[in-house]
């Protein structure tokens, strides 16, 4: 499973690519909007993770873009947020993200809802 991690923070970037790693998944970075949205159409991916609030464009900038483009229709998107008002979470829901984790998190937890995006292996 390959999965592009979209978020600002190296530090949190950092601990979550170890443990998707540990669970045997390829996974690359990209620190803006603006790097996600071009890994995310230049590669297959079979999962995004989009931090809301970002240098660039915003997460939800680069979810609505995704979705805009037939190619994503299939490929999960999963919000990862500091904002976690339930006004945030329809809005990501809205634009097209399958599931939204409200920071703080712990990497178990992102790991476990990644999983259950992806469904059982083939």
């Amino acid at each position: 499973m390959r999965v592009l991690l979209v978020d600002d923070e190296v530090r949190l970037t950092d601990g979550i690519r170890r443990g998707l790693l540990a669970e045997g998944m390829t996974v690359d970075v990209a620190h803006d909007g603006v790097d996600g949205l071009w890994r995310a159409r230049e590669f297959a991916y079979d999962v995004v993770l989009l931090d809301v609030m970002m240098p660039g464009k915003s997460g939800l900038d680069v979810c609505q873009a995704l979705r805009a483009d037939e190619s994503f229709a299939d490929v999960p998107i999963l919000m990862l947020t500091a904002k976690g008002r339930d006004t945030d979470v329809a809005k990501g829901l809205a634009l097209g993200a399958d599931a939204y984790v409200t920071k703080p998190f712990s990497t178990r937890e992102l790991v476990a809802k990644v999983r259950e995006l992806l469904g059982p292996p083939p």
